[in-house]
């Protein structure tokens, strides 16, 4: 198993997911870098994310959709705030709308994703800083984390093809 370990601190306000992959830090960085990978781990096994725009790059933004088994879909967004590869990624990002604008009803988080090598392998930590307890709070209840622990839990196959 990749994820080694999973935090949530109401206190800070942050959810922090930590793993570590078999490979460099710039063949880790690829799995975010191109939209085909991503898109291969990014929803988790039964939610398929199918990304229509990925702009990485500082003030690029992202849409995307998750289909579900019953084929309802569930659109996010990303905003890269800071890209340096291939140690750190930094982005805001939240649910949207169908046509890929943001929903602003959650509110939206800031992810801070860093990729640290370990020998010949790489840590990849992903924080996600939220703007309320209620947030955090209810993205728990709607199964953030374990449904990022199942999405991150695929990253070994996409590096393995």
């Amino acid at each position: 198993m990749t994820v080694i370990d999973v935090r949530r601190d109401e206190e800070a306000l942050t959810f922090t997911l930590v793993a570590e992959f078999d490979a460099p830090p710039a063949r880790v960085w690829q799995v975010w870098e191109d939209p085909r990978q991503l898109e291969r781990w990014w929803g988790p096994p039964m939610w398929p994310a199918t990304f229509d725009r990925h702009e990485f790059r500082p003030g690029g933004r992202s849409a995307y959709h998750m289909t579900g088994p019953d084929g309802t879909k569930s659109h996010g967004w990303f905003e890269f705030t800071l890209v340096e590869a291939p140690q750190r990624l930094e982005f805001d990002d939240g649910f949207a709308d169908q046509n890929g604008e943001p929903d602003t009803t959650m509110g939206s988080t800031h992810g801070v994703v860093t990729f640290e090598a370990v020998g010949d392998k790489t840590r990849m930590t992903m924080l996600s800083r939220f703007t309320s307890l209620d947030q955090l709070q209810q993205m728990a209840k709607m199964g953030m984390e374990e449904g990022i622990r199942l999405a991150v839990g695929q990253i070994d196959g996409v590096l393995a093809s």
